[in-house]
């Protein structure tokens, strides 16, 4: 059907000119976000076998690793002759590793880190965690309990839940499903979900953490240090599960305990994974 000649809309002055009159831009948002992060700890950046090595261990949890963010301690670096960062984070992507930044680096050391396209963290929270069965291992930073909260991290101190092994005797309960996306932090107490987190969610205690679902994404229990916490869960089919900074991925987990109820724990420096009777 063609347009009639007497629905054509005629525009007033005063209309056009409202038309016509500038508008602001939207607001430029940019607000705080709380992330984990890995933390490669580099002792020779000359050794030859690092590259080989450190395949060998993306090659235990692939899916986990892949385009990880990456901060590079360079603690045991102090005295180390000067080396090409830029080709060593264009290595670190060749293993699907994306680096973002250095810490612990001398003022030399931080310079070449940011004309190589870097940033330079403050030294975070690290706690020593179990990558193989070789014996190596690497850092992930822990949330700072210090650290003024933000917007992409839920935090509380809640009234207490009757648990005298926690380190408080506090928890937070989370009633609703955790989804995809949404950080869950519990200071100085523990964690209970009521419901289910969902792939890409992340659960984080000072303490315990109890999950009356099924348990995907990310769970870590213990982050401030306290060896004694553990996770329970309904149903493990978390792609990571940590305690005191001790980890270990999904495909670190035997297929009998997914889809079961478990508990973590810690056994020395290991992570272990019981079925709950």
């Amino acid at each position: 059907m063609g347009w009639r000649k007497d629905a054509n809309i005629k525009m007033t002055s005063a209309t056009q000119a409202v038309l016509d009159e500038p508008r602001d831009p939207p607001a430029i948002q940019i607000r705080g976000a709380s992330y984990t992060l890995l933390v490669l700890e580099l002792p020779d950046p000359k050794d030859q076998t690092f590259y080989s090595r450190l395949a060998d261990k993306i090659g235990q949890a692939p899916n986990f690793y892949r385009f990880a963010p990456v901060v590079v301690d360079l603690k045991d670096l102090a005295d180390a002759p000067p080396f090409n960062m830029a080709e060593m984070g264009r290595r670190l992507r060749q293993h699907s590793l994306i680096p973002i930044g250095v810490q612990n680096g001398t003022p030399e050391q931080n310079k070449v880190a940011v004309d190589a396209g870097w940033t330079v963290f403050r030294e975070g929270r690290p706690s020593l965690v179990e990558v193989g069965a070789d014996g190596d291992k690497r850092t992930v930073e822990t949330p700072d309990p210090q650290a003024e909260d933000t917007p992409a991290i839920e935090t509380q101190a809640p009234p207490a839940v009757a648990d005298s092994d926690s380190p408080d005797a506090t928890a937070m309960v989370i009633t609703q499903p955790v989804r995809s996306g949404r950080q869950v932090y519990a200071h100085q107490g523990d964690l209970v979900v009521l419901a289910t987190a969902s792939p890409g969610a992340e659960l984080l205690a000072d303490g315990h953490i109890h999950v009356y679902g099924t348990l995907r994404g990310r769970a870590l229990a213990g982050v401030s240090g306290d060896t004694r916490a553990r996770i329970f869960c309904r149903s493990l089919e978390a792609e990571l599960v940590s305690v005191a900074g001790y980890w270990r991925v999904r495909d670190d987990i035997p297929e009998d305990l997914i889809g079961q109820p478990v508990q973590i724990f810690l056994k020395g420096e290991r992570v272990m994974i019981e079925p709950l009777s």
